[in-house]
Order: C-alpha cells, then sequence, then structure tokens
C-alpha cells in the first residue's frame, strides 16, 4: 500500500512542503511551472486527483493508512506515504490536519479567460478579494449555485492556497476558473471590463449605490450572458468597475442591515441570477442605464 515512510526526522526536506513553505513559496510565481499545493483531507484530495491533478506525495496519520487515507493511498501509488501518529503531526505541521491527511500537489498552467468563458453563461468575478477564506466560500457557492465559472482579478487571494481549497470542500476543482491577466484582459477594471463585454458578457456589479436595484430585476435574468462582481471585503467594488457596469445590483435587507459578508452575499446572488428564466424583456440602453 503506497511507499510509506515512518518519520523520524523532522528537518526532512521532503517535509518542507507540509512544515516550512508559505503559501507564496508553495506557488511559486518566478518558476510557476514548479508550483505547488497542499489538499486537506480524504475527500478534497479525491476531488483534485478526479480533476487530474498531480499527487507529489502524501502526510498522513498512522491509525488512517487502512482507515479514511486508504483510498487516496491506493490511487496514488509510486509515491512517498509519510506517516506518524496524530501528536507528531500536529506538532511537525502546527495544526491539527482536517481528517488526518494532506497531499502535496503540482498546479497546473491555468487557462486563458477567452477559453473559460466560451460556453459560459454565467460567470462570478471576483475583484481583489484578498481573504481565501472568502474565496474558497464564494467559489463553493459558484460551484453548487449555477455558476458556470469564476474569474478574478490579480488582487484575489489565490484559490489554490490551502485554506481556499478546505473551506471550497474541493469545489476548486470542480468549476473552472482562472485569473484576470493583465497580458489577455488588460488593466483592471477598465480594461478588463471593456474584455468581459468584447466575450459578450453584460456586467451586474453588486454594491450599495443610489441606484442599484434590487437583485431579482427580470431584465437581469433575460441576459444570455451575465457577469456577476463581486468586491472585497469592507470596500466594496471600486468606483470605476461600477461605472462601467450595464447593471448595479443589491440584495434587499431588512432589520437595517445593510450588507452582507461578500461569500453571504455571493451565494444569494448566484442563486438568483444563475436560475434560467423565461423572461425575454427587450431592453434598450435607457432601460440599462436606468437600472444601472
Amino acid at each position: 500500500m503506497g511507499n510509506l515512510i515512518e518519520i523520524t526526522d523532522f528537518n526532512a526536506e521532503a517535509l518542507d512542503v507540509y512544515a516550512r513553505l508559505t503559501e507564496a513559496q508553495l506557488l511559486n510565481k518566478d518558476k510557476p511551472e514548479e508550483g505547488l499545493f497542499i489538499a486537506e483531507s480524504p475527500k478534497v484530495v479525491m476531488r483534485a486527483l478526479d480533476a487530474g491533478y498531480e499527487p507529489v506525495s502524501i502526510l498522513t496519520e498512522d491509525r488512517n493508512i487502512k482507515g479514511e487515507a486508504a483510498e487516496v493511498i491506493d490511487r496514488c501509488s509510486g509515491i512517498p506515504v509519510y506517516t506518524a501518529p496524530f501528536e507528531v503531526l500536529t506538532r511537525l505541521t502546527g495544526y491539527k490536519l482536517t481528517r488526518g491527511l494532506l497531499c502535496a500537489m503540482h498546479r497546473r498552467p491555468l487557462p486563458r479567460v477567452e477559453e473559460l468563458c466560451r460556453e459560459a453563461k454565467r460567470i462570478a468575478v471576483l475583484e481583489n478579494v484578498m481573504n481565501p477564506t472568502n474565496v474558497g466560500a464564494i467559489i463553493r457557492s459558484a460551484a453548487a449555485l449555477h455558476m458556470d465559472a469564476v474569474l478574478l482579478t490579480p488582487g484575489c487571494s489565490n484559490p489554490l492556497y490551502r485554506r481556499a481549497i478546505r473551506v471550497s470542500m474541493g469545489t476548486v476543482f470542480q468549476i473552472p476558473w482562472t485569473f484576470l491577466s493583465e497580458e489577455e484582459a488588460g488593466r483592471w477594471p477598465e480594461e478588463g471590463m471593456a474584455y468581459l463585454k468584447s466575450l459578450g458578457f453584460a456586467t451586474a456589479s453588486m454594491a450599495l449605490h443610489d441606484e442599484s436595484v434590487d437583485i431579482d430585476a427580470p431584465a437581469l435574468r433575460s441576459e444570455d450572458k451575465l457577469a456577476v462582481i463581486l468586491g472585497t471585503e469592507g470596500e466594496g467594488l471600486q468606483d470605476a468597475t461600477i461605472a462601467a457596469s450595464d447593471y448595479t445590483i443589491k440584495i434587499p435587507m431588512s432589520h437595517g442591515v445593510d450588507s452582507l459578508n461578500v461569500a453571504a452575499a455571493s451565494a444569494v446572488a448566484f442563486w438568483e441570477l444563475g436560475r434560467q428564466s423565461g423572461c425575454t424583456i427587450e431592453k434598450t440602453q435607457t432601460e440599462r442605464k436606468c437600472i444601472l
């Protein structure tokens, strides 16, 4: 069952990926072809394997070798499987392992936005969402609630950071995503927003704005291709993003609450805007600017 290696030396170089490398070092921007990420828990690792990601090594509790980790180990024959008791792994990594298993995996080249969006009808665009917990939660909602893809501006946290992967429950491996690189899409937001429109998307910014309309406005659901744009925690979307949008939308609130956390707001938005609608309202430019 795999290449089992009992951990006896905490300083072994092979364990650096789990114990000592930062997320930035794993990402390896200077040599992206050598980038790695850490998937945590058997279910998440299996989703990564199903998506075609290549494993490098496994770190697991010894009690899980013939338990929850067994199926993962069977699928990863030929790679090192480092093992030790729970207490040892906690000291090594500095945190409690979720379901007792970590797997280091190779990153893959990201697809181009044009390729990702060719068949997409509903996409989510994240602008400078820097908290990996929120990135993971938004991607999970996007995967579950009818979005076809997720795009991220360069200021966003990477979806393959360990915490983002864990919070997403591995859905980062199930829904297509990529970054809006300046090379392809130009500078965000002015050129990037124009690029989305060149791909056929109407753009809807979620923002508290004097002219915002409720998220269930019929005109939104009648758009053939729609990009829902969500902003960073606290500050929200940039003014330039809102100005360049076809629509500015909001979620109706009660009890004097003015907004939701971006991850919670995304779930509401994706559910409402991702539903297919038979609505065929004819929108003139005047109507659209009124909604903006």
